[in-house]
């Protein structure tokens, strides 16, 4: 072992990097080191989930797995933060390439790269040693397979999603509230709802989302309780933000035939 290796320094190091969390008082040098054997899925590397992904890295998330089967175009650069224009010109996958920048930032986080689909083939190897999962996705299919496989494995998830300036989240913690579909039952047709495609986004509406995502994240990560209830939306154009409360649906195809469960 040589000089500037020992667990002194690896302890200043922890504690030079991490000041301000561990001054903090909702965190604090125990709940870093809490967040340091925690584990994140982040399902999508776009606007949304490239935020995030940045966000829980950074935090010194222990281990923060990314799944996107997606390569960087253009149209991507105005609102997708971790990319550049070389990226584009070499068809870089979004999942290596943001686990390339992110491992720069955090080289002692494990940040596992899976360039892959996601549905219900795939999603139970996903969650795989996973204690949290943060949306970046654009679609409700997909958004529904990760509900439904979270709410069957007692996973908690933080659901996002992002049009124009605005954006809604919620956080999804199976045994103790609703899951997503005790909103939303049911995907509504492909043409009844807008997206970024139709309706355009500007990024600063995925980014806050996913702050407020990985917040909720965090606060799972450090087993706390003050997990925001109900479904949060917001629109940055004129500033508004409204919180509804929602309640498990007991009819719901994913969660309605859970026991124990508490309607919050």
């Amino acid at each position: 072992m040589g000089a500037g290796d020992g667990p002194e320094d690896e302890m200043d190091e922890f504690a030079t990097r991490y000041q301000r969390h561990l001054a903090f008082d909702r965190i604090g040098p125990e709940g870093q080191r809490r967040l340091a054997r925690g584990s994140a899925l982040v399902v999508g590397c776009g606007a949304l989930g490239g935020a995030a992904a940045a966000l829980l890295v950074r935090a010194g998330v222990g281990k923060v797995r990314l799944v996107d089967c997606d390569i960087v175009e253009l149209s991507n650069l105005p609102r997708q933060l971790l990319f550049d224009e070389a990226d584009v010109a070499a068809r870089a996958p979004k999942a290596l390439r943001t686990a390339e920048r992110l491992h720069a930032a955090n080289s002692a986080c494990d940040i596992e790269p899976v360039a892959t689909r996601i549905d219900a083939g795939t999603i139970d190897g996903l969650l795989d040693g996973i204690d949290v999962v943060v949306d970046g996705l654009d679609n409700f299919a997909t958004r529904y397979v990760v509900n439904d496989a979270c709410v069957r494995r007692g996973i908690p998830w933080v659901y996002g999603g992002v049009v124009g300036a605005a954006g809604v989240t919620m956080t999804v913690r199976p045994g103790r509230g609703p899951c997503l579909r005790c909103v939303f039952p049911e995907a509504p047709p492909e043409d009844a709802v807008p997206t970024c495609q139709t309706h355009g986004v500007v990024a600063p509406a995925p980014v806050t989302v996913a702050a407020l995502e990985t917040i909720e994240a965090l606060k799972l990560l450090l087993g706390r309780d003050d997990v925001r209830p109900g479904l949060l939306s917001l629109d940055l154009w004129d500033g508004s933000f409204r919180s509804v409360r929602v309640v498990r649906a007991p009819s719901c195809p994913a969660c309605g035939s859970l026991q124990g469960y508490s309607q919050t």
